[in-house]
């Protein structure tokens, strides 16, 4: 069973906390985290690019001129795609660039994602952010300093208040979400991976032994600033 030390303001520690073997002691599965991460990435796109074809576009239900006798070539309408300002004969329309996979695949990409930062001592546990009730980007900065947070990191919370939410959004290449509702990608790409106690909890109920329900989203993660994903 994988340990990790619980890191204190000032860069102590205060004892170690027990971590799920099926969760933090998974093996690196980078396939399926690549897998994972790209179809997250094609979810995301909106492919909104649109041309008209010729039945959208008013007028067009006459013919120009009579079919003989004109001396000009004959025409049915005036949208056909050689008119200008007429229809796009094999433009580019919407499309649904959705992907998916299997919850157990999304789980296991979960899972090997934060062994893989565990293995790479890129994991941090913390009580909590000692903010105190009040709304300080300043404390916030100062205390992910003092537990060694010099790059880009991901802090990954059992709740956040607003104070949270505004104590640290405005910390440069700092991401919050709120277990379980993160990604693979939010773990992948997050740098240091800074969790509470308490949001190890809830993320080892889910994760776990599958016991717990969870909502099968695979949107964007919104639970600290309306747009994050949920862990699936």
């Amino acid at each position: 069973m994988p340990t990790v030390a619980i890191t204190t303001k000032g860069g102590g520690t205060a004892g170690e906390i027990a971590l799920s073997e099926r969760i933090f002691g998974a093996p690196r599965n980078t396939a399926l985290m690549h897998q994972a991460v790209r179809m997250e990435l094609q979810n995301s796109r909106q492919d909104t690019k649109n041309t008209l074809r010729r039945g959208e576009i008013l007028g067009g239900g006459r013919k120009p001129w009579r079919q003989k006798g004109t001396g000009r070539a004959r025409q049915g309408s005036i949208v056909a795609p050689h008119w200008r300002h007429g229809g796009v004969a094999h433009g580019p329309h919407p499309r649904d660039l959705g992907h998916d996979m299997p919850k157990k695949m999304r789980r296991q990409a979960i899972r090997a994602a934060l062994s893989a930062k565990l293995a790479d001592n890129e994991l941090i546990v913390i009580d909590q952010l000692p903010l105190d009730g009040a709304i300080s980007t300043k404390a916030a900065a100062g205390f992910l300093t003092e537990i060694g947070v010099t790059r880009k990191a991901l802090v990954i919370l059992d709740a956040a208040s607003e104070n949270v939410i505004k104590s640290l959004r405005n910390i440069e290449n700092v991401t919050l979400r709120v277990a379980p509702a993160f990604s693979t990608r939010d773990v992948v790409d997050g740098g240091l991976v800074i969790l509470t106690r308490a949001a190890i909890d809830k993320i080892e109920s889910v994760l776990g032994d599958g016991t717990a329900a969870e909502a099968d989203d695979d949107t964007p993660a919104a639970a600290a600033a309306g747009t994050e994903e949920e862990t699936s």
